[in-house]
């Protein structure tokens, strides 16, 4: 039963969060960019949010990686129902060796409508983009 009670909770709950999609990197020389798709499915507005992006070669070892402020930056923050889109730009000092990179985002930092702070680990979810 208690099972049971915690599907449907989890169910009813799956929407108010923050989804972030990430899509495949993209390379060009010394700079690779991985686009971030959020959207805002919680009650409140997120003022601002804060997220690592990490770049792993084939073997999973880091070859870049850069913190920004992913929503807040203009100001704005996100609206509930809201969409936006981030790009991450990692640079490296030479050329990346391999083409075959993924990426890695983690957020340490959600800041709800009046600076409530959220449960990262509640609030987000990710989900990868397939490359077409």
């Amino acid at each position: 039963m208690k099972s049971l009670c915690f599907l449907l909770l989890t169910g009813l709950t799956a929407n108010a969060q923050l989804a972030v999609m990430i899509s495949p990197p993209t390379t060009v020389g010394q700079k690779a960019t991985v686009n971030l798709t959020m959207k805002n499915g919680l009650s409140q507005k997120v003022e601002s949010a804060r997220a690592v992006c990490f770049l792993l070669d084939d073997r999973g070892r880091m070859v870049g990686q850069t913190t920004k402020w992913v929503i807040g930056q203009n100001k704005t923050g996100l609206a509930p129902e809201a969409t936006n889109t981030y790009n991450f730009v990692i640079t490296s000092p030479r050329p990346f060796t391999t083409t075959n990179l993924a990426a890695k985002v983690s957020f340490s930092r959600v800041i709800l409508e009046g600076g409530k702070l959220a449960d990262v680990r509640q609030a987000v979810i990710q989900t990868p983009k397939i490359a077409p």
